[in-house]
């Protein structure tokens, strides 16, 4: 009997990541998946984000004793049940209404961060509200420096903890397969408008009664009258600042007093002058793929950049992430989390909340499988001994991020 895919709809058939992933492209109008899925130009780094896991092999003890695994580990000060943060993403509420609130819902059903995107559809204050949430903010750097000060202003008052300045989008990057769905700047083709015809209950959940949701992040940047997406997107294209450098990062910290975290590293020369600087914590990133095309990935630099940073800050890893394999093989190389994006939006698309916490589910399972069959019960017992180092066959590709 020939092998078949799920190719349903209900998100609690799914067996991995990748079955949420066909279950959101089912469910989303193309217009909207592409946004999820799509990366910069030929795509190159999207498919390197994937491949780089090929090139490390497990190296498995056996005769040990790992009936009691424990996932638990601690993230800046705080102890959470397994290494994972979602990340900051922008614009969740195409995906399902309130998409962010159901994300950070599901990160404190599962005692895990949430990390609120800048260009989020949901307030900041609505996300702190939550209970037994630990929420971080994410914060681009603009021009306009007096809205940055008032953003740090708000994250205080609402009581979040961390701030997270992403460094790695100040230019945008060339997402053309995203572009080639619109006529205009967010105005999708006929074509494209026909699919979302098809699509009545991604409609009544997303678009009725208000229309596409906006920006709630953004008031003391955008002009009155710009709040909708086409409005906001020119502006903030406008306001990203290309110059920015370490002496931002400098009057970041010197105006935020609690923990700060600087996101979108790549080189281990960079991680070293932020451990250095006084940085609570770094992500790894080339930002899922959606920048510089032909990039390295995170994986690539993750050793050596945990060789220079020491214990001197924690250090985070994201792009490409689908298994708990993936995880794991970071963990080892040193990696304190990984931070999720289209992992648990794939779960987000394919059933809200409770989609959310399946995917963590999955990857929570096969965290603890993996770790037991290494023959490890403790994160901390992880290490580069774990893998052998290789080159997949004929320079084989992953599937895309």
């Amino acid at each position: 009997m020939k092998r078949r895919l799920y190719s349903g709809t209900d998100y609690r058939r799914a067996l991995n990541i990748a079955d949420l992933e066909r279950i959101a492209q089912r469910r989303l109008p193309n217009v909207v998946f592409e946004y999820l899925q799509g990366g910069a130009d030929d795509e190159r780094t999207l498919h390197r984000n994937r491949a780089v896991f090929d090139d490390y092999l497990f190296h498995p003890r056996t005769l040990t004793r790992v009936d009691a695994r424990h996932l638990s580990t601690t993230l800046l000060g705080q102890r959470h049940a397994m290494p994972l943060v979602i990340g900051p993403t922008g614009y969740n509420g195409m995906l399902t209404r309130d998409g962010d609130l159901k994300l950070a819902a599901a990160a404190s059903r599962q005692d895990i961060p949430f990390v609120l995107s800048n260009v989020a559809t949901t307030s900041l204050e609505d996300i702190a509200a939550l209970e037994g949430l630990r929420a971080w903010m994410q914060i681009y750097f603009y021009r306009d420096r007096d809205y940055v000060r008032k953003l740090v202003e708000r994250c205080h008052a609402a009581g979040y903890e961390t701030i997270v300045i992403t460094t790695d989008s100040a230019i945008y990057g060339n997402r053309e397969w995203d572009l080639r769905n619109f006529r205009r700047p967010m105005q999708p083709n006929w074509r494209n408008l026909l699919h979302l015809c098809s699509r009545p209950r991604w409609i009544a959940d997303v678009l009725i009664p208000d229309g596409p949701p906006t920006f709630k992040n953004l008031d003391d940047l955008l002009p009155p009258g710009q709040q909708s997406v086409q409005g906001a997107s020119a502006i903030i294209g406008q306001q990203l600042d290309p110059t920015l450098n370490w002496d931002d990062i400098a009057w970041l910290r010197d105006i935020w007093q609690g923990k700060l975290i600087v996101k979108g590293l790549l080189s281990p020369e960079e991680t070293a002058q932020a451990a250095a600087s006084g940085i609570d914590g770094i992500v790894l990133s080339n930002h899922g793929g959606r920048q510089l095309d032909h990039a390295l990935s995170p994986m690539d630099v993750l050793p050596e950049a945990r060789r220079r940073v020491g214990k001197r800050c924690q250090l985070f890893i994201d792009s490409g992430f689908r298994r708990g394999t993936d995880v794991v093989k970071a963990l080892a190389l040193g990696a304190d989390a990984v931070w999720l994006g289209r992992a648990t939006l794939y779960g987000l698309a394919a059933g809200g909340q409770p989609g959310v916490e399946h995917a963590l589910d999955i990857l929570r399972r096969e965290i603890d499988r993996t770790l037991g069959l290494l023959g490890e019960t403790r994160l901390a017992e992880l290490d580069a001994s774990h893998l052998v180092k290789c080159h997949a066959p004929n320079g084989k590709s992953g599937e895309p991020d």
